[in-house]
C-alpha cells in the first residue's frame, strides 16, 4: 500500500476538482484511502466522497470522521480491485460485488452516452497493475462490472512505465502495445500529474518504496492518469455484444508485433486480404505495429462486414484468457 503525503494530497485535490463543470457533480469513489489524508483534504474542498477500504485496521478512524459529517462521507468496507471475482457462492469481503457496491453507494445506471455517473481514485496495487489493466479493458468493452453503472472514470496513479505503454505512439518498440491500442479506442487517455517516488509512503516493515524495476522504460514517478470512456465507443460495428472480438484480434495481431498485417490476415484465411488493406487505405506492407488505433476499429467493422471472416479460431484464447486474468 502507497499512502500520498499532505502535500501531494493538496495536489490530488485540485486535479480532481479541476475536472468539475457545471450542475451535479458525480460521486468521488476513493479506493482504499487508508489513515484518510487525502479524504480529509477532499471533504475540506466541500467534495463528496464515497471511502472504500479494504484493511479493517484502517475503519474505525474512517468511520468516526463520518459520523462527524452530515452525510459527506460514506465509509465502505471493500476492495475495489477484487469487484466482480469468477467465483461461484457468497462473496467473502473485503471482496464484492459492484451491484452491490453501487446500491450501497446509492448509485444508480445511466445510459453509456449519458454523463460520467462516476468518478474514482486511488492507487493500483503494483504487483498486480498490469492484470487490473486488462481486467478493466473486458469490463470497459462489454460493459460489465464497474462499466454496468454507465462511463465510470478512473483517476488512477499508475507507474510511469505503464503510462508510457498506455500514451504510446505506433513505431514506438517494445511500448506500443495491444494494451496501448485498446486503451487508446476505449478512452481519453489524461496525465494529470507525475509524482516522485518518494512523495509516498509506505507500510513495509522495511520503511522503503517497492518501486517495480524497469530496464526499458522509464519508471521515476507514478502517474495520475484520467481514463474517461468515450461517449462514441460503441458507434458502427464495435459493440458489447463482439467487443471480446475485438480484444483478442488485436492480442493476435500483437503477438509477432513485426509481422505484415497481410499475413495476419491469411492466417485468419481471408483470401480477399489485399483488397481489404486498399480500401481502408492501409499499406500493403504495413506491420501490425504500426498502425493507429482507429486503424485496428476500422480493419475490425471491415471484417465484420466481411461474408469470409469467421469468429471461431477466437473462442479457445478468449475464455483461457479470461480465466487467467481472474
Amino acid at each position: 500500500r502507497f499512502i500520498a503525503c499532505p502535500q501531494l494530497a493538496r495536489t490530488v485535490q485540485r486535479c480532481l476538482q479541476g475536472a468539475a463543470g457545471p450542475g451535479p457533480q458525480p460521486v468521488l469513489l476513493e479506493c482504499a484511502p487508508g489513515p484518510g489524508i487525502l479524504t480529509r483534504t477532499l471533504l475540506n474542498a466541500g467534495l463528496k466522497v464515497v471511502a472504500l477500504e479494504n484493511n479493517s485496521a484502517f475503519l474505525p478512524n474512517l468511520q468516526s470522521l463520518e459520523n462527524s459529517l452530515d452525510g459527506q462521507l460514506k465509509v465502505i468496507y471493500g476492495d475495489f480491485f477484487r469487484l466482480d471475482p469468477l467465483v461461484t457462492g457468497t462473496l467473502k469481503p473485503p471482496a464484492m460485488s459492484s451491484d452491490k457496491l453501487f446500491e450501497t453507494m446509492g448509485v444508480a445506471p445511466v445510459s453509456w452516452t449519458a454523463d460520467v455517473p462516476l468518478k474514482v481514485f486511488g492507487i493500483l496495487p503494483q504487483r498486480k497493475e498490469r492484470s487490473i489493466l486488462w481486467k478493466f479493458i473486458f469490463a470497459l468493452y462489454e460493459c460489465s462490472s464497474i462499466y454496468r453503472c454507465g462511463r465510470v472514470e478512473l483517476n488512477v496513479f499508475i507507474s510511469e512505465k505503464e503510462y508510457k505503454v498506455l500514451a504510446a505512439k505506433p513505431g514506438e518498440t517494445k511500448a506500443y502495445q495491444a494494451l496501448t491500442v485498446l486503451w487508446q479506442v476505449g478512452c481519453e487517455i489524461q496525465l494529470l500529474h507525475m509524482e516522485p517516488w518518494s512523495s509516498f509512503v509506505t507500510n513495509l516493515k522495511n520503511g522503503g518504496l517497492a518501486i517495480p524495476k524497469s530496464t526499458w522504460l522509464p519508471n521515476d514517478h507514478l502517474c495520475l492518469v484520467r481514463l474517461t470512456p468515450q461517449k462514441n465507443l460503441f458507434r458502427g460495428g464495435l459493440k458489447p455484444t463482439n467487443s471480446s472480438t475485438f480484444i483478442f484480434m488485436v492480442k493476435q495481431c500483437f503477438a509477432k508485433p513485426k509481422s505484415k498485417l497481410t499475413d495476419k490476415l491469411n492466417s485468419w484465411s481471408l483470401d480477399n486480404g489485399g483488397k481489404l488493406l486498399r480500401a481502408l487505405e492501409i499499406p500493403q506492407n504495413a506491420q501490425t505495429r504500426s498502425l493507429y488505433p482507429e486503424d485496428y476499429r476500422r480493419l475490425f467493422e471491415a471484417l465484420q462486414n466481411s461474408s469470409m471472416f469467421t469468429e471461431a479460431w477466437f473462442y479457445d484464447e478468449v475464455w483461457e484468457s479470461i480465466r487467467n486474468i481472474n
